[in-house]
């Protein structure tokens, strides 16, 4: 399908430039926001000798790979006892992907991916990144040299139709034209009780780039590929909680910039045990199967969707934590053989040490207690649940 992309502007949404790369990179050595950042991963940083790191830095391929990736394996080797990936053997290094995944860290998921990605060879992705996210000029800097591209949030009902539309024609253009696979989260923000489940409205932004009227085509120019993203031991948990009773408490609660910046910190220093990504099937050939079936368009979307939700369900990695939080949520030993009596123990500890770190004036032990079990046996209900 031919589709003019000369009529769309991406300059305040694209990755850098090649031409923008020196400029960008004077940028961030000046930039004391920075350096305060890297030194909460690398507190024994000579800042001096990382400035000088950047310089020789001359393209965003150098970039990323001499430091985007350096310091997500830094993070990795501090925070993880292991981050894995499987499934590459499901993919031909030769297509651009459109990666789609359940989301559980606002910065590493992606980070994880690309790195993982590099180790095998597959070739880094672009990255959707949320402008939320970006709190700081020196953020946007740093995902723009590291090849993401910004989702525009923060607009009017009609801008927002706007961006979308701009959006998706982009992702269109990087996987057809720039033959680049990108990367975009199921839905706008996690699912903070880990019941990860596909936003049709992020299909239908998919599919307001190309022609709109022939969905399944549309769709399968993008190569969709489900990746399930499986961490033992969120370390966000206690804020995701929190959050929970604070929206049942007062409905009219919005999270601040402060509260995203504390989950970002979170998420980065914070232990994650061990953290896998599992590759999927791509879709094409079931969105083949749907053609017959001639469904209206939201019917066809919430199909595309489930097909998705199947095949992350269907490839999460689980651990003796998941096991325990089912039974206790549903005070069950259904899965008893699957840990012992120490895994039940240090995963109650765990509970309650997160549970402790909640400040809040009316705090619902009971509740929270259970939005964490939640997150933690979710995945594996909706893996029971949608079982081949």
């Amino acid at each position: 399908m031919n589709i003019n992309y000369s009529k769309y502007n991406f300059d305040d949404i694209r990755p850098l430039n090649e031409d923008e790369v020196h400029g960008a990179i004077e940028e961030l050595a000046a930039s004391e926001g920075l350096e305060t950042a890297i030194r909460y991963i690398k507190p024994d940083l000579n800042w001096e000798e990382f400035t000088e790191k950047m310089r020789q830095c001359k393209t965003k391929k150098q970039f990323k790979t001499m430091l985007g990736y350096q310091m997500v394996m830094q993070v990795a080797k501090n925070t993880t006892f292991s981050l894995t990936i499987s499934g590459r053997s499901r993919i031909s290094q030769d297509i651009p992907n459109t990666f789609i995944s359940n989301h559980r860290d606002i910065v590493l998921d992606a980070a994880f991916l690309n790195a993982l990605l590099m180790d095998v060879g597959q070739g880094m992705t672009q990255i959707a990144i949320g402008d939320n996210l970006l709190i700081h000029p020196w953020i946007e800097t740093v995902v723009r040299l590291n090849n993401s591209f910004i989702v525009r949030r923060k607009a009017s009902v009609h801008q927002l139709l706007r961006e979308s539309l701009k959006l998706s024609a982009y992702i269109h253009y990087a996987v057809s034209e720039l033959k680049e696979s990108v990367w975009i989260a199921q839905r706008e923000g996690r699912a903070k009780d880990s019941n990860d489940q596909t936003q049709t409205a992020v299909l239908k932004m998919l599919n307001m780039g190309g022609n709109r009227e022939d969905v399944l085509n549309n769709l399968m120019d993008l190569n969709i590929v489900p990746i399930a993203i499986s961490y033992e031991y969120d370390p966000c948990d206690f804020l995701k909680a929190k959050e929970f009773q604070q929206k049942r408490d007062n409905p009219d609660f919005v999270k601040s910039k402060r509260d995203d910046l504390l989950n970002m910190e979170t998420g980065l220093l914070n232990d994650k045990g061990r953290v896998h990504f599992t590759l999927g099937s791509p879709i094409n050939d079931k969105l083949k199967e749907l053609a017959p079936k001639n469904l209206d368009k939201n019917a066809l979307f919430t199909e595309i969707a489930n097909i998705i939700d199947r095949e992350i369900y269907k490839h999460y990695r689980f651990y003796p934590c998941n096991y325990v939080a089912y039974d206790l949520l549903h005070h069950s030993v259904y899965f008893r053989t699957n840990y012992d009596l120490r895994d039940k123990v240090m995963f109650e500890n765990y509970l309650q040490n997160q549970i402790n770190k909640i400040d809040l004036p009316n705090k619902d032990e009971a509740f929270l207690r259970t939005k964490i079990l939640e997150m933690y046996s979710n995945p594996l209900k909706n893996h029971i649940e949608n079982a081949d």
